[in-house]
């Protein structure tokens, strides 16, 4: 495991384990700002015996630009000097002849939440998925010629996600996960090649929708406030159950979050967030997935990432939308080590409503 990924779960363990002791608010407070952690953030309380809550999340992510390791290059250097893995199959040439530019992906996210027991929340969470990416074609096999551009865009169903929340004090629980895969990996679209044309294709795997696997998703959250400030810290994982249909897996995924709000009046809250995160590379290969692009290369996707966060909790204390709640998160990376060539991300944004009855 990475040294950066160790050090933000080294936080985020760290205030795990010094909440061992119970919350010394009482669970039945009035509505607060404070009460939930920043949107970003996933399965982060517990909710009462016969509670439920429902919620809308909506994410934007942008990214942009051609990243190896921490060194940004050029879309010319690329198809210079990153060789092509499928060099010697028919019309493959020896270097990377199309460059990703720029991606925008949007995700619209349902969830239900449930209070088995005041131990035991049961959670679910469906997605609707939308991804654009620009690309360069370089001309013929050698050179850098532009050619032209284009742009793929895929939009389906994604993963369905399924957890139990299992309290252990009243300030940290397990979270204990589940990922469906109910998402596609069979996305195709348009492309222009080197040559030229314009063939219908697999799109490679930063485009597909889904994972294709079950996948494991286990973690350990904490949080607490006061009637002034909010805290927590959050370690979680994704792990796959094996290959998918098309013969292979997303890489395993870990990260860490720790977080802190401060209070301006019940209504309003403002928070920080840092998250570190590791993604393996993609394992094995999707036979129709073939090109002279860097993201039809399993080995060039995932890497290390620590992003900073700003966000504001807004909840409606009183008249007709009283209990309604509504988060805003907005993020950017502050590093970023990628197995690449690949596009970092610039830029992210998550806002959501969530209602208890």
């Amino acid at each position: 495991m990475n040294s950066l990924f160790k050090a933000g779960s080294a936080l985020a363990v760290a205030g795990c384990l010094m909440a061992a002791t119970p919350a010394l608010a009482d669970d039945d407070h009035a509505i607060n700002s404070l009460d939930h952690a920043p949107i970003g953030v996933m399965g982060d309380h517990r909710h009462a015996e016969g509670e439920w809550m429902i919620s809308y999340r909506f994410m934007h992510m942008d990214m942009v630009g051609t990243q190896i390791g921490t060194d940004s290059v050029t879309p010319e250097e690329v198809v210079t000097t990153v060789p092509n893995i499928f060099f010697g199959a028919e019309g493959q040439p020896p270097t990377l002849r199309i460059v990703p530019t720029s991606m925008r992906m949007d995700m619209h996210m349902a969830g239900v939440m449930y209070g088995l027991s005041d131990q035991v929340t049961l959670m679910v969470m469906g997605n609707y998925i939308t991804k654009e990416m620009d690309h360069i074609t370089f001309q013929g096999g050698m050179g850098t010629t532009r050619l032209g551009t284009f742009r793929t865009r895929t939009a389906d169903l994604g993963d369905t996600k399924l957890a139990a929340l299992i309290g252990l004090t009243d300030t940290v629980h397990i979270n204990a996960g589940i990922s469906l895969p109910t998402g596609t990996i069979t996305e195709e679209d348009d492309i222009l090649t080197p040559m030229g044309g314009n063939p219908t294709v697999r799109t490679p795997y930063p485009m597909q929708i889904g994972s294709g696997t079950f996948d494991l998703e286990p973690g350990l959250t904490y949080r607490d406030q006061n009637d002034g400030f909010g805290w927590g810290a959050q370690v979680k994982g994704v792990i796959r159950l094996g290959d998918n249909d098309a013969d292979y897996s997303f890489g395993d995924k870990a990260m860490a979050t720790i977080w802190g709000a401060v209070s301006l009046s019940p209504v309003v809250s403002l928070s920080g967030r840092l998250q570190a995160e590791t993604l393996g590379r993609v394992e094995g290969m999707d036979p129709m997935i073939v090109g002279p692009v860097q993201t039809a290369n399993p080995d060039f996707q995932g890497g290390e990432t620590l992003t900073a966060f700003f966000g504001m909790n807004f909840a409606a204390t009183g008249g007709a939308l009283k209990g309604w709640r509504l988060g805003i998160e907005s993020g950017a990376p502050l590093i970023q080590d990628l197995n690449g060539p690949q596009m970092p991300t610039d830029w992210t944004l998550t806002a959501g409503i969530q209602k208890s009855f």
